[in-house]
């Protein structure tokens, strides 16, 4: 009996080391996947440089554990999908899109480039470019200007130059060459433009000379209204005359031709005299009709005779009726005027003829001429009596 205890005895112990066994080659074997997937790495994102701990196998299980997002146009290295071992170096450049204006024509990129340096290598630039900021400098948010190299023709002073260059404008293209800018000089294209490739450039050498020249200075005519004229007359009451001035200038020219100028003076020698003109505003009066043999068919008779016409001679009618009634021997005692026309004195009339006291032919022919040499035509005699009540 007490040997079968022993041999039950040695069969638990056995069991039990066999169990204690097993449960420590699963810790073991626990422990050691623990250890493949703890790792030191470096992380290096968007130039932000740091060593961290971290779990996992791949590189995107640490960018996970990490937080570091990525998209499909950023740049990570290793690839996502890569094994991450111990001491490992990942490398992620979020990309972004700049503005960037190459050679004058602004345009919208994707890049993952930390600096000037690395976005002209990232967009295959070749040879020699220029940018608008240090080939080592960070990229920021401002428009970065590049200029690639090209030819630009040149012509200035007789002869034309082809200029290999990355200037980015015109300037630059001038002052690489030595072309030294007058003060009036002029060039074909703006001074800022971008320098593309074929573009021709023109320097035209401009002159600036100071000149004087004298200046006719056209006088204004005025019109004025005047209810002494028939309507529809028009008398020049005072000759119009020009005047003269002086202008001094700044004369811009390039082998003796006149590009332009600018008036650096001027003053007036002689001024302008306005020319008036006395526009007749007085309307005609009606004409009564006229009974043959009277003093007023004879005067009307010689009004058309003048080349005047019927207006006319109502407008003289109108006159002579205030005067003197068309009467012949109508006699102003107070002033001594006589006859139709009522002149003064009477005796005046015998330039036309002796009979000038009795003959209406004479005494008409008489008044006639003296409204013609003193007011021009009976309206405009009637106009003045209108306002003066005498004529």
């Amino acid at each position: 009996m007490h040997g079968h205890r022993e041999v039950r005895h040695a069969r638990v112990e056995r069991g039990r080391l066999a169990a204690q066994a097993a449960v420590l080659a699963v810790l073991v074997a626990g422990t050691t996947a623990f250890a493949t997937l703890h790792k030191t790495v470096t992380l290096d994102v968007d130039g932000q440089v740091t060593t961290v701990s971290a779990f996992g196998r791949t590189v995107g299980d640490v960018l996970a554990a990490q937080g570091v997002e990525v998209g499909e146009r950023d740049l990570v290295v290793p690839a996502v999908g890569s094994g991450a071992p111990e001491g490992a170096e990942i490398v992620v450049r979020h990309a972004r899109q700049l503005s960037v204006e190459i050679d004058g024509e602004e345009q919208l990129v994707w890049t993952t480039a930390l600096t000037v340096d690395e976005l002209v290598a990232e967009m295959g630039m070749r040879g020699q470019v220029r940018a608008s900021a240090s080939r080592a400098s960070d990229l920021g948010r401002d428009l970065l200007r590049i200029s690639t190299t090209k030819t630009v023709h040149v012509s200035v002073d007789g002869g034309t130059q082809d200029v290999v260059t990355s200037a980015s404008t015109v300037r630059e293209v001038l002052r690489e060459l030595g072309v030294v800018l007058g003060e009036y000089d002029r060039v074909s294209v703006s001074l800022d433009a971008a320098a593309v490739d074929g573009l021709v450039v023109l320097v035209t050498r401009v002159q600036g000379v100071t000149r004087t020249e004298t200046t006719e200075q056209p006088y204004t005519t005025v019109r004025q209204e005047d209810p002494q004229l028939a309507a529809g007359r028009e008398v020049v009451a005072t000759a119009g005359r020009p005047g003269t001035k002086a202008v001094t200038y700044l004369s811009y020219e390039a082998d003796g031709v006149e590009l332009g100028r600018m008036v650096l003076a001027e003053s007036v020698i002689q001024a302008p005299v306005d020319e008036v003109v006395r526009v007749g505003t007085f309307t005609a009066p009606a004409a009564a009709p006229v009974e043959a043999g009277t003093a007023r068919a004879v005067g009307l008779e010689l009004t058309l005779a003048r080349g005047w016409d019927e207006t006319q001679f109502a407008c003289l009618d109108a006159l002579w009726s205030a005067e003197s009634g068309w009467r012949v021997n109508a006699s102003n005692s107070s002033s001594g005027a006589y006859g139709i026309p009522q002149a003064l004195p009477g005796s005046k009339m015998a330039s036309v003829g002796a009979d000038w006291q009795t003959n209406p032919a004479t005494q008409i022919t008489w008044g006639l001429n003296y409204i013609q040499g003193r007011y021009g035509t009976p309206c405009d005699a009637w106009a003045f009596f209108q306002t003066k009540h005498w004529y």
